[in-house]
């Protein structure tokens, strides 16, 4: 039974939702709205579909009113928060196809993104990388960049002649 200051656990009562629920975006805390613009539309090459200011903006791609929302509500001018910490620990973009994957390779090389690494799952490929806020990503020709905390550096191979070491 909880106390007062005790969250109660979840009980499941029902089975489990339509498979058809996804989810539609994240919205993410950041500490410089501009920064984090310049990398996810500037080099990821979302687009910028509302800003309020210097306090929030939200991006997409093809026309959807947004996958990610920006903001800086609670976090503007702040540090990331430490690794062992709760939290988000990933957000996955999905590409299409391995051509588009590869070309958010060419992006990330040309605006001197470091690669935390990279995979090959043998259901896709998988890039790795941080935001400017330290979020973690990755990029898969399934269709990611995931953002995720990685141990170590592995072997890049985004595929279509475009490999290198991390």
């Amino acid at each position: 039974m909880a106390t007062a200051t005790e969250e109660p656990e979840p009980v499941a009562t029902r089975g489990p939702i339509d498979p058809g629920v996804d989810i539609g975006h994240v919205h993410l805390k950041v500490a410089d709205l501009d920064r984090a613009l310049a990398f996810y539309v500037g080099v990821l090459g979302f687009e910028l579909t509302t800003r309020m200011g210097d306090q929030a903006a939200f991006v997409s791609a093809g026309g959807y009113h947004h996958h990610i929302g920006l903001n800086t509500w609670e976090s503007a001018g702040a540090s990331p928060p430490p690794r062992r910490s709760t939290g988000l620990y990933h957000v996955a973009i999905r590409y299409p196809n391995r051509a588009a994957l590869a070309d958010a390779l060419r992006r990330l090389l040309e605006a001197g993104i470091p690669l935390e690494g990279a995979s090959d799952h043998g259901v896709s490929e998988a890039l790795y990388l941080r935001d400017p806020d330290r979020y973690d990503a990755k990029s898969s020709s399934t269709g990611s960049v995931l953002i995720e905390r990685l141990p170590e550096p592995v072997i890049v191979d985004a595929g279509d002649g475009l490999s290198l070491a991390a």
